[in-house]
């Protein structure tokens, strides 16, 4: 996938200092305060010492499912005509995904979030305005963009947080990882990059995801941007032929 940040470093004392959030890095993990529950409900109530859980702050890219799962990503969304036929298709083959959703599109069509995660799904922040250009602005910008769109999903949702963080084009920095991290959301790449956003056809889509799994568990697909009836189309294709192969798809892990 597209540059990746790295490093660790000073930004613990800086996001404390400039968020007024308390960050402890110990290693690869920012220890950060995490709602139990799957869907990452924010707790109503401030948790004890004992509730505070490690959340890495690497770029994940393996599966909860282990050697044999595979994580499906939904980028750009939600979108009001496209979104809903991504979650048919997965309803249809009984699979989980996780959606990448753009704050602002979160905050124009709250109605689909919450469908998101009713059906099981998992959120995750891809910024206010999809800035693929994010690892050349400033800590200030990158904090705008992650905290706003991690508030406006959460709006949107009625409470559920997202659970991961994707940088808009893979341009994660140091920063913008331990940012995500101290809120509880894990950096997530991906392995496979089926290109649908190019609209390339459904057999060019399924071809590139029989060709490059061997490359990691981690496929990236889109729900909004333009037409997705490949992406449709190919997700009807793709999920019966991973289930032959023996995957199974779950969520990355956090």
């Amino acid at each position: 996938m597209a540059r990746h940040g790295g490093g660790q470093g000073w930004y613990g004392k800086l996001l404390g200092a400039a968020l007024g959030v308390t960050v402890l890095a110990t290693g690869a993990s920012v220890w950060t305060a995490q709602a139990g529950d799957v869907g990452g409900a924010a707790p109503k109530a401030k948790p004890s010492v004992s509730a505070v859980k490690p959340v890495d702050v690497s770029i994940a890219h393996a599966s909860e499912k282990g050697a044999r799962g595979v994580n499906l990503t939904i980028d750009d969304g939600p979108d009001p005509n496209w979104t809903p036929q991504v979650l048919d298709v997965l309803r249809e083959y009984g699979v989980k995904a996780t959606f990448c959703m753009v704050g602002t599109q979160a905050q124009a069509h709250p109605d689909l979030v919450k469908k998101v995660v009713a059906e099981g799904h998992r959120l995750c922040d891809h910024t206010v305005s999809h800035d693929v250009t994010m690892d050349k602005q400033s800590p200030q910008y990158q904090a705008k963009q992650i905290l706003d769109a991690e508030r406006m999903i959460t709006e949107a949702s009625g409470g559920v947080r997202p659970m991961y963080y994707r940088a808009p084009g893979g341009a994660f920095t140091p920063y913008s990882r331990k940012l995500a991290a101290s809120h509880g959301m894990r950096p997530l790449g991906w392995n496979v990059d089926t290109k649908d956003f190019e609209k390339p056809g459904a057999d060019a889509i399924v071809a590139t995801v029989q060709r490059e799994l061997a490359n990691g568990p981690t496929l990236l697909f889109h729900d909004a941007g333009g037409d997705r009836s490949q992406t449709v189309e190919a997700l009807r294709r793709v999920l019966p032929w991973l289930k032959e192969q023996g995957y199974s798809c779950g969520f990355p892990v956090r």
